[in-house]
């Protein structure tokens, strides 16, 4: 496979393949994604830096919009440009007229303090931005600007089935790269499809990055029967050095996104990856055994994304109750304490601004934002049934 230039010079010190993945950043206060961290930030990026990190990937809704002006504040104006990869997304999403795509471009050169971006994606190619992708022409729109100079590579991020991607492709075929969600959970999913994903962007010679590796978190955070079998066979291991394995044992990747929320975090990350080893057939058939464990423990396969929550017309805190409903659901297989669950559940619907799982009026616009397609409004049925009245 020939890979461009700038994607060549990435590749080199293993720490080239980590990228700061910034959607979810240290918070001041856990309910308000703008109130960011930004010293603990600073640490972060500055621990990152000295041990070989370059990439930073942000996007305009990030952190409600917030994580774009942390980039420029934490790293742009504190590093040599040089010295530094940026990596933001067109949000698509919110394009309503063809001449919206500058103006959000414009912005985003302005809030991340850049005169180009190093690489430049249409951000979430799928059935809800169908429209506003093909008919007014965003890959036209990313190329012009790359002929320009304002952009050095460009391509798109990915969350739907795999004969999209195909047409995204045949579509877009002087694209440089594609973001795709793969870990190991997501591997063999028939919502997700990271592998047929994944084959279906080297067939096309097509570097890849990876976004979710460690699925918002929920392969660092494993039910107990699944981490025993990672710490039967190796008891120093980290469950987050499974899923960051998984993904660098693959050919066609150059990048590793690893969104990282705390300095302790980030040291772990940069740890695993400078000692990362490549996995044996044993290591597969444990990393096997835990997904069968995890998606008989896990009803609800959410990343916590909370692009649904921005959308939500009664405030329903989506992501959480989906968290509290899976710590539920483990501590009922495992016979463990439930009631903490119902109590953490109860204590949420009653926050004041927090709509409860019942109140939802099931107006589905969240689930068009959803990049796992979960029907979100039926799940928080279940939400409701289960900790509303146990």
């Amino acid at each position: 496979m020939e890979l461009t230039l700038d994607l060549i010079y990435l590749i080199g010190d293993i720490m080239d393949k980590f990228g700061f993945g910034m959607m979810r950043l240290p918070q001041l206060d856990e309910n308000d994604p703008t109130k960011v961290d930004i010293e603990q930030v600073k640490e972060m990026v500055d621990v990152y830096i000295a041990n070989g990190g370059k990439y930073f990937d942000t996007a305009y809704p990030y952190h409600n919009g917030v994580s774009e002006l942390v980039l420029k504040e934490a790293v742009v104006d504190r590093y040599p440009r040089e010295d530094i990869i940026v990596a933001t997304k067109l949000p698509i999403f919110s394009v309503s007229k063809p001449e919206d795509m500058e103006k959000y471009f414009n912005e985003q050169l302005e809030k991340c303090g850049v005169e180009y971006f190093d690489y430049y994606l249409i951000h979430n190619i799928n059935e809800m931005t169908h429209h506003a992708v093909y008919d007014f022409d965003s890959f036209d729109f990313v190329r012009q600007k790359k002929a320009e100079g304002k952009i050095k590579n460009i391509g798109f991020s990915f969350h739907d089935k795999s004969e999209a991607l195909v047409e995204a492709l045949e579509a877009f075929p002087d694209c440089d790269f594609v973001q795709l969600q793969i870990n190991y959970l997501d591997w063999t999913s028939s919502s997700i499809e990271s592998q047929k994903c994944y084959e279906i962007a080297t067939e096309y010679n097509k570097p890849v990055i990876v976004m979710e590796p460690v699925k918002g978190g929920a392969l660092a955070n494993l039910p107990e029967v699944a981490e025993k079998i990672f710490k039967d066979y190796d008891a120093n291991s980290e469950n987050v050095s499974w899923a960051l394995r998984f993904c660098n044992d693959l050919d066609n990747v150059f990048m590793i996104l690893n969104g990282v929320s705390s300095l302790e975090q980030m040291e772990s990350s940069i740890n695993i990856f400078k000692d990362i080893k490549p996995l044996n057939e044993e290591e597969y058939n444990l990393i096997n055994k835990a997904r069968d464990i995890i998606n008989d423990l896990t009803p609800i396969k959410c990343t916590e994304c909370n692009y649904c929550i921005e959308h939500c017309p009664v405030h329903i805190p989506i992501s959480k109750y989906f968290s509290t409903y899976n710590a539920y659901h483990i501590n009922k297989i495992q016979k463990g304490d439930m009631i903490n669950s119902a109590v953490a559940y109860l204590v949420l619907a009653e926050t004041e601004g927090n709509g409860a799982a019942n109140e939802c009026i099931e107006c589905h616009a969240c689930e068009k934002y959803c990049p796992q397609h979960l029907e979100i409004s039926e799940l928080l049925k279940d939400v409701d049934k289960e900790l509303n009245r146990c």
